[in-house]
């Protein structure tokens, strides 16, 4: 869903490419905040001074700075960007550390959670949200009632049994999105994420109003590599079929165009995952029917077990992703080529740093370079594949995808195989508690497909079309 947070992003990465292809970037970007927001126009908070700081620190980002690593708030984004030598040989290959950065001025700082009670309260005779609240937490003075917040355990009785809908439950929209509480205010009442805790999986990204939770960037980085005319491999995931107009053919066609040297599917990595997670899965039922085994391509669902769930690490295939197996393809055909992975997924950029993938674009990354380099996608030829991948590779972006394709490829194998499958769709605190129950063997599964994203890749945090 388009919002005033998503439209300026997307205007800010269409500004750094046309200014970095015009060779004005490091001269123009300290003027970025001032031209979007002028003196003489209406502030979107408190003054156009506090606007344009809020777009200092979105740039930075852009850059790929972590706003927490700032030591002098009088540096302007010009140094930063020179400090980067883009133009060096080898500039600007450093991965961030942490994909995510909190801007502490966009932050406004939400109430606590807290369940009230509204003006739409009539003080009725009936009084049923005095007689379900199970903690006596409820009382009417002067015709309205009145919660006491020490009391309240935030069950949601009260507002269920309200005939007025009078009580309302309020939130910090960041940590209730959170599954795994990574996302607090700190000492200063600014929301911090634990990066000790946090899965990368895009939540708090998406659900802040403020827009206070950012992404750190490679988009200069591979702007930059671009201009070096380094060896560039496009590898675009499969959640870009309903991302962009037109066929997946015509968007490779759109990347080679925008100065990528060479473009793929990440579906044809997909292929070899379905493969080798079937063969494992198989491996693991004949050594132990009664076990059970997780799918592997979701990055954040494999940082929530390593982080959060330790008990069910052994269940975890050990089957690389998609992107992991797309990069082995293009290093074969071309050992010196960078590697580009372009998806939805916040989480893939912990990945890629893990398993030297040089860059991650995301789909709103990808649409801004060819905004900003005025391609249209529907003009373009179809991308001259050599081969197009399985449809069930490329349906891997969506939930339920992985098991597809794995039931299709040991049904084929083995005749009569029957997959006692399950899955998970969309990371939450009350799915996290769903796994456990399967590993606890309360749930009985022997295949589980885990999704951090509801409806799959496809309705990822970066993604275009929500």
């Amino acid at each position: 869903m388009l919002n005033g947070s998503t439209f300026i992003r997307r205007e800010l990465m269409i500004r750094i490419v046309r200014a970095f292809d015009s060779g004005s970037l490091e001269s123009e970007i300290d003027q970025i905040p001032v031209k979007l927001r002028p003196k003489n126009e209406r502030a979107s908070r408190c003054c156009v001074y506090h606007d344009r700081a809020i777009l200092k620190y979105r740039l930075m980002a852009l850059l790929g700075i972590s706003v927490e690593e700032e030591t002098d708030e009088t540096k302007p984004l010009s140094a930063y960007y020179a400090e980067k030598a883009w133009s060096s040989p080898d500039g600007g290959t450093a991965k961030p550390k942490t994909p995510l950065s909190v801007c502490g001025p966009a932050c406004s700082g939400c109430p606590d959670a807290q369940v009230v009670s509204t003006q739409n309260c009539r003080g009725c005779f009936a009084r049923p949200c005095m007689y379900n609240c199970p903690k006596k937490a409820i009382e009417v003075v002067d015709g309205h009632s009145v919660i006491d917040q020490k009391l309240c355990i935030k069950c949601g009785k009260c507002i269920a049994a309200c005939p007025y809908n009078a009580i309302v439950k309020t939130t910090v929209p960041c940590e209730e999105a959170c599954p795994v509480g990574a996302i607090k205010k700190n000492s200063f009442g600014v929301a911090e994420i634990d990066f000790e805790k946090c899965i990368f999986c895009g939540k708090c990204f998406n659900a802040c109003p403020f827009a206070a939770v950012m992404e750190r960037s490679q988009l200069v980085d591979v702007l930059a590599a671009m201009k070096r005319g380094e060896k560039l491999v496009a590898m675009i995931a499969p959640a870009a079929e309903k991302q962009f107009p037109g066929k997946i053919e015509q968007l490779l066609a759109a990347c080679a165009k925008a100065g990528f040297s060479d473009v793929m599917e990440v579906a044809l990595g997909a292929e070899m995952t379905t493969a080798h997670e079937t063969a494992e899965f198989i491996e693991r039922m004949e050594k132990d029917p009664k076990t059970f085994m997780t799918t592997s391509c979701c990055p954040a669902w494999v940082n929530l077990v390593w982080k959060h769930l330790p008990e069910l690490v052994d269940h975890v295939s050990l089957t690389p992703s998609p992107m992991v197996y797309a990069r082995e393809i293009a290093k074969a055909k071309d050992p010196n080529a960078k590697t580009v992975f372009i998806g939805p997924c916040v989480a893939k950029r912990s990945e890629a740093r893990r398993k030297d993938v040089d860059y991650v674009l995301s789909f709103e990354e990808l649409g801004a370079i060819l905004a900003g380099r005025k391609i249209d996608v529907i003009a373009c030829e179809p991308w001259p594949v050599e081969r197009p991948a399985n449809p069930t590779a490329r349906n891997y972006a969506k939930s339920c995808g992985v098991t597809d394709a794995v039931l299709a490829e040991a049904t084929a194998k083995i005749p009569g195989f029957k997959l006692d499958s399950k899955q998970i769709n969309g990371i939450d605190r009350k799915t996290c508690t769903m796994v456990k129950l399967h590993a606890s063997g309360k749930i009985p599964v022997n295949f589980l497909e885990v999704m951090a994203c509801p409806g799959g890749c496809q309705n990822g945090p970066c993604s275009l079309v929500k």
